[in-house]
């Protein structure tokens, strides 16, 4: 099921429940009870829901987009330190040079290619994308410099390396949902009480209240689906892709 339609189906049912609960509460209520109007104590009181549940929202959109951001950066390191890598790499004789953009190209290419879908799936990064860094590494650490010129490139190709190593490691942490359940338990609840003292307030069955109270509702369908969506920022519709590879390395067989 593609993910707007559920977004669409969760929408539609926030609504669906506010009308039928409006309607079936219109339908018991006594014809002696006044539902024109609603003690302060109510009102004040949904107020306060409101905020508190507005201020969670609010810092939990905000906790996932930073989160999206951080993941993006981090990709965005992991490509640049590889292309500085095979770039610096200039300066060793043709065999050398050749090994060392062979291995920066075998990684991107398994990355991209084969680890992208995996990690989406599994939520973690794989064995074999850290063995062919760390080849690279080995391959760049094992050979003595030859010339000074290779001497005073030596140290920073190794920083880029372990620049590398330290993004995929955060790429790693990041993959798969991070929002804890007890998170997710505290905003479903909040919501469904949030949209639940809409009722306290005595909605009755005119177009005016209705509206405004299908639009709050699914305006709270809308923020949690958008929450959710954010959770995971290498998968789901609005996620970080392999562009920063693909742009860096236009010579390769990417298939991101």
């Amino acid at each position: 099921m593609s993910e707007w339609v559920a977004l669409t189906i969760a929408m539609a049912s926030a609504c669906a429940v506010v009308v039928a609960v409006v309607l079936l509460r219109t339908r018991r209520t006594s014809s002696e009870e006044k539902t024109d109007e609603t003690p302060d104590v109510i009102e004040y009181i949904t107020m306060m829901i409101g905020v508190v549940y507005a201020i969670v929202l609010g810092l939990a959109i905000a906790g996932v987009w930073e989160g999206r951001g951080a993941a993006q950066d981090d990709l965005f390191r992991e490509a640049q330190s590889l292309r500085e890598v095979s770039d610096r790499a200039v300066v060793y004789p043709a065999e050398a040079r050749d090994q060392v953009r062979a291995d920066v190209d075998a990684y991107v290419t398994y990355v991209v290619n084969t680890e992208w879908a995996s990690m989406k799936e599994n939520g973690e990064i794989t064995e074999k994308g850290d063995q062919l860094l760390q080849k690279l590494q080995t391959d760049v650490a094992t050979r003595s410099p030859a010339s000074d010129l290779e001497a005073q490139a030596y140290q920073p190709i190794m920083d880029r390396i372990s620049q590398a190593s330290e993004a995929r490691h955060a790429r790693g942490e990041n993959a798969g949902p991070g929002m804890p359940g007890i998170v997710w338990f505290g905003l479903i609840g909040g919501a469904v009480v949030t949209v639940g003292m809409l009722f306290a307030l005595q909605i009755r069955r005119t177009r005016r209240e209705l509206v405004l109270a299908l639009c709050f509702s699914a305006l709270i369908a809308f923020l949690l689906f958008m929450i959710w969506d954010f959770d995971d920022p290498y998968s789901r519709s609005v996620s970080v892709t392999t562009q920063p590879f693909e742009d860096l390395f236009p010579s390769l067989d990417l298939k991101g």
